[in-house]
């Protein structure tokens, strides 16, 4: 059911009770509708007693209503809402091990990356590169580096906070 359309994705904020089964049940309403959850980032919130769920999900709108309207009901989430960029700022965070041929391989991705990603460590063999941006700044890095040849990379999903005094 997910679909690669830029504008079929979504961006939920859950806002939960911190208790054991929350997650399980929240995510169980987006399988029951077969949504796939493309990225998913809990943490918890202020107060320790309530968590953050921050979803990425691709699919239709509709289902997705459905969707925001049943785990708006479970027990233990306080309010769900969906994002877009006009109300909300939202961050990803990207880990990438890049593979390092020459030294001029290591000079070309290190201009590549000036400004806009920082080096972790720089092994033998392979630079480690960490990315703070939108999904969208972290997609072209990645594909500005496949050239050289991602060994490993891991993406934290989107974090999301509402825009002005707005709750999240």
């Amino acid at each position: 059911m997910a679909t690669s359309s830029k504008d079929n994705i979504h961006t939920i904020s859950v806002y939960v009770a911190n208790k054991p089964g929350v997650l399980v049940r929240c995510a169980q309403v987006f399988a029951r509708r077969a949504y796939n959850i493309d990225a998913l980032v809990v943490s918890p919130g202020l107060n320790p007693k309530y968590s953050r769920m921050t979803i990425t999900a691709s699919g239709d709108p509709a289902i997705l209503d459905q969707i925001i309207k049943q785990t708006a009901k479970l027990i233990d989430v306080l309010h769900v809402f969906e994002h877009t960029s006009t109300d909300a700022v939202d961050r990803e965070y990207a880990l990438m091990k890049v593979k390092v041929k020459s030294p001029a391989s290591k000079a070309a991705i290190k201009k590549l990356i000036k400004n806009r990603a920082h080096v972790l460590d720089d092994s033998e063999g392979a630079l480690i590169l960490g990315q703070s941006g939108t999904t969208e700044e972290c997609d072209v890095l990645e594909a500005q580096l496949n050239k050289y040849g991602i060994i490993e990379m891991v993406r934290s999903g989107k974090l999301v906070m509402a825009r002005g005094k707005e709750p999240t």
